[in-house]
């Protein structure tokens, strides 16, 4: 899943963007409104961590001219005010979500998988299947045949990228662009890595192989085999 956070202090934004890294997001992290917007326009994300007191542009600012573009990508708004005043504001500006300064992770967390299970909800179901093989995005169980396997945060969002367009060939860049952050170094030879691993896993214990490598472009889940 793919997270923009938009903090300016840069503690903080670092603090956070650890946090959800290690669970498995994969975060771009901007520290003022007007890149928000730009970055929004730009990369398909699933969600965003909004800060209301931001330069240039303050979150309410963004988060209305997101809902004025048609936007429907889930917010979730990041303030230091308490006030109800200011609770209701952000949520009259658009705001899915709201949650004030300082909060534990583990509540974070719990409000980014309330907001992504009400976008699965109304768009699309939790459950990418392609042959026998199928990933609960809410869950991250991942099954093939009747077998349960077990996969890092990382394995199952390269498997997560793969199940959402098979027969698709995807480049190694837009694999770890999906995966990991844009200043991600070596990103070519991570996803490598992480393709190997998941063929041991998913491949390897059975007769049907799924995951292709297309040469000289990347690789894609297919019955077929390719060239």
């Amino acid at each position: 899943m793919r997270v923009l956070l938009v903090e300016d202090e840069p503690k903080i934004s670092a603090y956070v963007k650890r946090g959800l890294e290690e669970s498995g997001y994969a975060v771009d992290a901007v520290f003022n409104g007007r890149d928000a917007l730009d970055w929004c326009a730009a990369t398909p994300y699933d969600l965003v961590i909004l800060d209301i007191l931001l330069p240039v542009l303050d979150g309410l600012t963004v988060c209305r001219q997101l809902r004025q573009q048609n936007n429907p990508l889930p917010i979730l708004m990041l303030t230091a005010r308490d006030a109800v005043a200011d609770r209701v504001a952000g949520l009259d500006a658009g705001a899915d979500d709201y949650l004030v300064k300082p909060f534990a992770l583990a509540e974070l967390f719990a409000r980014l998988r309330a907001l992504a299970r009400r976008g699965n909800d109304q768009s699309k179901s939790p459950l990418l299947k392609f042959a026998d093989l199928s990933l609960d995005t809410r869950t991250r169980q991942v099954r093939r045949g009747e077998r349960t396997i077990e996969l890092a945060s990382k394995e199952s969002a390269v498997l997560e990228c793969l199940l959402r367009e098979p027969e698709r060939v995807l480049s190694r860049t837009q694999i770890a662009e999906h995966v990991w952050s844009y200043d991600r170094d070596n990103q070519s030879n991570v996803v490598d890595v992480y393709i190997r691993t998941l063929r041991r896993k998913i491949d390897d214990p059975f007769a049907q192989k799924l995951i292709r490598t297309v040469r000289g472009v990347g690789y894609c889940l297919s019955l077929h085999e390719t060239d």
